[in-house]
């Protein structure tokens, strides 16, 4: 990967390519070669020299004003999480290169709730990496076991769309978030690795990167088609864990007394075999 990669010309010209002229409240004019607005559309929009926009698609000018990228944002119906993400590939103060751990460490207390939980639940880092689990949560899906990643998963393995049956409706989600969390840190050997592997092995995956959506994941309804159970509806909530770098508590829960939480139990007192693998990495044991 490049040492100084165009981010900022990128992420424009993704965003750009998915504003049509109606959208943006002007007509359609001529023959298009490519989708969405020209640049001396966004150009106009904005209220700035389409010499100018063109320098910043090009790299050939990464510092921009606030203002100038607000008026952009606003061209290119960004909303807030996306204007964030904007603002922050063009922030003057240089980037911090951190080596990071390839495992991130798992706070003791965290492992303590994770173990006492009645429900399905599982600790994620940045790249959706399962670093811990419980029993429940790997009866649902013997992939939710520690060394597991949700996205290769979800975009590689049959199995767990399977398990999923709008497992493609989620997809986008994941891929917003992991752009968010990852933000210009793309010289991470994590980051690349998982991004390089998804690209390679999925079609979906390459076209819902190349369109920059940026988003935090935040709760919400999963169905999942259970092999031994059948169809469940369950809440999924994501919690940050206070001081560690990234990591969300991911728990699984029912509407309390629907036909759900009477499968959930069903589940939970059946014994289903789950991973071999263990509850939590060697390194969270210290």
């Amino acid at each position: 990967m490049s040492k100084n990669p165009n981010t900022l010309g990128a992420y424009l010209r993704a965003r750009r390519e998915l504003v049509t002229p109606q959208q943006a409240g002007i007509p359609e004019v001529g023959v298009r070669r490519v989708p969405g607005l020209r640049r001396e559309e966004v150009a106009m929009l904005a209220g700035i020299s389409a010499d100018y926009y063109l320098r910043l698609e090009r790299g050939r000018d990464r510092n921009p004003s606030v203002q100038v990228l607000e008026s952009i944002a606003r061209v290119l119906q960004l909303d807030d999480d996306h204007l964030a993400y904007l603002l922050s590939l063009v922030v003057e103060a240089p980037r911090q290169h951190r080596h990071r751990a390839r495992t991130a460490s798992v706070p003791a207390g965290a492992l303590k709730l994770l173990g006492s939980l009645a429900q399905p639940a599982f600790i994620e880092d940045r790249y959706f990496d399962v670093l811990a689990s419980n029993a429940l949560a790997r009866a649902l899906s013997p992939r939710l076991a520690v060394g597991g990643n949700q996205l290769r998963d979800m975009f590689l393995d049959p199995a767990e769309q399977a398990l999923y049956p709008g497992w493609a409706d989620y997809t986008e989600c994941f891929v917003a978030n992991l752009r968010q969390a990852v933000g210009t840190d793309i010289d991470d050997p994590r980051f690349i690795d998982l991004v390089g592997e998804l690209s390679l092995g999925s079609p979906l995956f390459r076209q819902l990167w190349a369109r920059h959506e940026v988003r935090g994941q935040r709760g919400g309804l999963i169905r999942l088609d259970h092999p031994q159970v059948g169809e469940v509806t369950l809440n999924r909530e994501r919690l940050e864990i206070g001081g560690s770098e990234g990591l969300m508590l991911v728990v699984f829960h029912p509407d309390a007394g629907s036909g759900d939480a009477d499968k959930l139990a069903l589940l939970a007192s059946a014994g289903l075999p789950t991973s071999g693998r263990a509850t939590h990495t060697p390194a969270e044991a210290d």
